[in-house]
């Protein structure tokens, strides 16, 4: 499998992940031309795609559904709950191409099996996804409140992750945000911070991982230097070396990473 975190944060995400069979999305949270551009920062195109994985129904994840869909035959993947609040968005989408994937479910896609799992956040019945093939394995989680331990042990033996870190608390609690929505951020439901992420991280590393993509950071919270260096400080003292064991990559709202072979 290869992977490129395409875009992550507050104004948008999406991830390409390839296998010998085909690529994938999960979300489409830039437009479809935004989309296609950035997907082409990295030698591929929407044409490329086969199949298009949805988290939950906040716009930051399916800005470019309606219009993909409209222009593109891919089939797309959500639970049944997400649809419904889909469609309540007013995005109609060719029951052609819609298809079922309820949570704690395994299904064999384009080659890999892909499992899907719950996250607490304050979306109608958000879930995320772990990719496997060949031993090999990607987990994605964002847009989460806490790390349970029922996610903990699906994503862990994991080679790469794709894990929020989303703000750094003392920025959020200074910071310009109305009370109620730092209260949002903060809560079961709201999203982990660097330190939250840091002490799930630890949990969930094993011999095998050699990636931790930083996802869906706060424009106004958090800084990439801060994340790296809050969560790196922390797993460094569980004697986990972040310098020639494990890399901490940064993402980017608009600048995809470079594609990864796992």
């Amino acid at each position: 499998m290869k992977m490129s975190v395409l875009a992550s944060g507050s104004t948008g995400n999406s991830t390409f992940i390839e296998t010998d069979k085909g690529s994938v999305l999960v979300d489409v949270g830039l437009s479809c031309k935004k989309t296609d551009e950035t997907l082409n920062q990295i030698g591929k195109s929407l044409q490329d795609i086969n199949a298009i994985f949805i988290t939950h129904e906040h716009v930051d994840h399916i800005k470019g559904l309606k219009v993909i869909a409209k222009k593109y035959d891919i089939p797309i993947y959500a639970n049944a709950k997400t649809w419904e609040a889909i469609e309540r968005k007013d995005i109609i989408i060719n029951s052609a191409q819609k298809f079922h994937f309820n949570p704690l479910e395994e299904q064999d896609i384009l080659g890999m099996n892909v499992q899907s799992f719950n996250v607490s956040h304050d979306a109608i019945d958000p879930q995320f996804y772990t990719f496997s093939q060949n031993d090999k394995k990607i987990s994605l989680i964002t847009d989460t409140g806490y790390v349970s331990d029922t996610m903990k042990g699906i994503i862990k033996e994991s080679d790469v992750f794709l894990f929020e870190s989303n703000h750094d608390v003392d920025m959020l609690r200074m910071g310009r945000y109305p009370w109620n929505t730092k209260q949002r951020i903060l809560s079961d439901v709201g999203h982990v911070s660097n330190e939250d992420a840091a002490h799930a991280m630890k949990d969930v590393i094993t011999n095998n991982t050699k990636r931790i993509y930083l996802g869906h950071l706060s424009l106004d919270n958090n800084i990439k230097e801060l994340a790296r260096m809050s969560v790196e400080q922390i797993l460094n003292q569980y004697d986990i070396d972040t310098h020639s064991d494990i890399m901490i990559c940064d993402t980017d709202k608009a600048v995809p990473t470079e594609i990864y072979q796992v």
